[in-house]
């Protein structure tokens, strides 16, 4: 009789002893690598028989649209605008403006337009000699002009100080000198340049000052002037078979005019006396 078929048979019993140890088990051979079959290759996946991917195509890609894109554009720009009729410019004569009824502005008066002084007759700005003074003799007379070339003659070097008030634009100049009781000397010259292209007043009074300092033994400030200062020698100046000369000096700027006053005497030159000077000659201006 035979048994059920839902009836689970029992497995054969084995013996203990029959079974080998795991460790005692042979380890298997190495298989040898399986070799794919002809059609094996066709049906693997892309990426196990394609071999690596060149970098940086998809960029030149990119970058060499971009650049037909931009040229294409702009030729069709260039296209359009030439077919366009063009852009008829505004005429350069325009309509007359009117003109403002009524009487101008009055010109400014000397007193307040400084202009007006400077541009007239610069002998009218030297400071005039106190009373009781006389003319100096050397001078020949009161409020002369000075040329460029007589303006140099006042120089160490006459020849590169003429090269350089006609570099410095030199416009005009002019001088004045008196004596006072046969014991001191007063001497004020006027330089008045174009001024174009850079301030050359200022510059030939601060060239004067430089070289007042090396040769002073005291300054001030000359007050109000703002730029100018006054020097005294303390000390005489002599030569061979000469009389020794105290001296002072003063150097200021105002516009276009550089201002040059010079005390000599046999007696040391106080500093009121070149201060004051100097003010009162500024104060022209």
């Amino acid at each position: 009789m035979s048994e059920p078929a839902d009836v689970p048979r029992p497995e054969p019993a084995v013996e203990p002893d029959t079974v080998p140890a795991p460790e005692a088990r042979p380890a298997p051979a190495p298989e040898a690598p399986a070799v794919p079959a002809a059609g094996a290759a066709a049906l693997a996946p892309p990426d196990a028989v394609r071999g690596p991917r060149r970098r940086g195509r998809t960029a030149a890609l990119i970058g060499a649209a971009l650049v037909l894109g931009l040229v294409a554009g702009t030729c069709t720009g260039y296209l359009v605008q030439a077919d366009r009729e063009p852009t008829k410019l505004p005429p350069l004569s325009q309509p007359v403006l009117t003109q403002a009824k009524g009487e101008g502005p009055e010109p400014l008066s000397a007193s307040q337009d400084r202009r007006v002084r400077t541009d007239g007759d610069l002998r009218k700005l030297l400071l005039k000699k106190p009373r009781g003074a006389k003319d100096a003799e050397w001078l020949g007379e009161a409020g002369r002009w000075l040329d460029l070339a007589g303006l140099a003659e006042y120089y160490t070097y006459p020849d590169e100080a003429f090269g350089d008030l006609l570099q410095d634009e030199f416009r005009r100049a002019v001088e004045t000198a008196w004596e006072v009781d046969n014991s001191y000397t007063v001497e004020i010259r006027l330089a008045q340049f174009r001024q174009e292209d850079y301030p050359a007043a200022a510059d030939a009074s601060d060239d004067a000052q430089r070289w007042a300092e090396a040769v002073a033994n005291k300054n001030w400030e000359i007050p109000g002037s703002g730029n100018g200062r006054a020097y005294v020698m303390t000390e005489p100046e002599s030569g061979p078979g000469q009389v020794p000369v105290y001296g002072a000096r003063a150097h200021a700027w105002r516009g276009d005019i550089a201002v040059d006053v010079w005390v000599t005497g046999l007696e040391p030159v106080s500093r009121k006396t070149i201060v004051n000077l100097a003010k009162r000659q500024l104060e022209q201006l």
